[in-house]
């Protein structure tokens, strides 16, 4: 996950010395919360395969090495310049059953920001199915993020846990610039290879979101041709009116698109919700939600809005929630306590799933919970 010192999540330093954990216990409206699997490093997105398996992407442990500065454009302080020590990142399989997690995907790239913001990672961003077939989405490779010789990218997973290059994110970005980027000095934090956050499918095509220069863009699996589908940068001009997308999800043939907004602080009711249909054209789906972070949606056509933290100010441990948007329009809180999560799902069974302690935590402290729904 990138972290942004005014935008995404926050200047995340040591958060469990700050906020300790278990203070709030986490809750939900319907059947509870319980925790599937644990010992997870930054996770992220997460989907179920044809298989009933679910699939979690991990940012991995980043690492404070310092190898690219001087030999490609950087990100600019305070957030940059980023460091690695390789390749952490991975994706795992967690039976939703036993809570058994096993790597599928290892040694994938991860890098982190500068430690005067937290040192928050990045990774392996996200994961679909098409077909019988995985695919990531990779978020902390790239040049300006301290890995030299590497692609933002989304490769395919192989059987044997090798993966292959699809498309070529990062090269995109720098030959097809949205028509407002954001600034390459501060205020503004330009990133070059982009901060790619969210991924949804849609027939032989994986929709992916980047917050940072405000898009959303089709990849073809066949041929890896990426093309535009919306430039939120048109709309939104960064860095006064930035509206970083981070969350889609499905719905029918049309997709939901979550935003972020500056911080911190964090303002409660300051992000909103987009539908998008297929040709690119966007109308505001709801408003006066915080930090949305994951989208889901039900049988009965209801979204799930996951909130990172919808308390004022830093983003705090225990003050994430899941709000659902009835389809009459109102609303419900059926979740809060949860721990600074990052990314959500909906199961096989018709229950949520959470990444939960997806950024801020020590190493192998990420959680996956699930959230029943009466």
């Amino acid at each position: 996950m990138r972290i942004k010192t005014r935008r995404f999540l926050g200047a995340a330093v040591v958060l469990t010395a700050l906020f300790p954990l278990g203070a709030v216990p986490a809750q939900a409206s319907g059947g509870g919360i319980t925790v599937v699997a644990t010992g997870l490093n930054n996770p992220r997105g997460l989907h179920f395969g044809p298989d009933g398996q679910l699939y979690v992407a991990e940012g991995g442990l980043g690492g404070t090495t310092t190898n690219t500065v001087g030999r490609c454009q950087q990100v600019p302080p305070p957030v940059g310049p980023y460091t690695s020590s390789g390749n952490s990142a991975s994706i795992s399989r967690v039976d939703p059953r036993t809570g058994a997690v096993t790597r599928v995907a290892t040694h994938l790239p991860s890098s982190q920001t500068s430690l005067a913001i937290g040192g928050d990672v990045s990774g392996v961003a996200d994961v679909a199915f098409v077909g019988n077939t995985l695919y990531a989405m990779i978020s902390g490779a790239g040049c300006s993020h301290g890995l030299a010789g590497t692609n933002n990218a989304i490769v395919r997973v192989n059987p044997d846990g090798s993966t292959t290059q699809v498309a070529n994110l990062s090269q995109f970005l720098m030959t097809h610039p949205v028509a407002n980027p954001e600034p390459s000095v501060p205020p503004g934090d330009f990133e070059p290879d982009g901060t790619w956050y969210g991924m949804a499918a849609k027939g032989n095509a994986l929709y992916a979101i980047e917050p940072n220069h405000q898009e959303m863009d089709r990849i073809q699996t066949a041929n890896g041709h990426i093309s535009r589908v919306v430039d939120f940068s048109k709309t939104f001009v960064a860095p006064a009116d930035w509206r970083g997308p981070t969350a889609i999800t499905r719905d029918g043939g049309s997709f939901y698109v979550g935003t972020l907004t500056p911080f911190p602080p964090v303002v409660p009711g300051n992000a909103q919700v987009f539908k998008v249909n297929p040709g690119g054209h966007f109308t505001l789906f709801a408003g006066r939600l915080t930090t949305v972070l994951g989208l889901a949606v039900d049988s009965s056509d209801r979204l799930y809005v996951l909130e990172m933290s919808d308390a004022a100010g830093f983003p705090t441990p225990g003050a994430g929630d899941i709000v659902r948007i009835n389809t009459d329009g109102s609303r419900q809180t059926i979740a809060s306590g949860l721990d600074l999560p990052t990314a959500m799902t909906i199961g096989p069974d018709g229950n949520l799933y959470v990444s939960d302690k997806g950024f801020g935590f020590p190493p192998g402290q990420g959680e996956i919970v699930k959230v029943t729904l009466s």
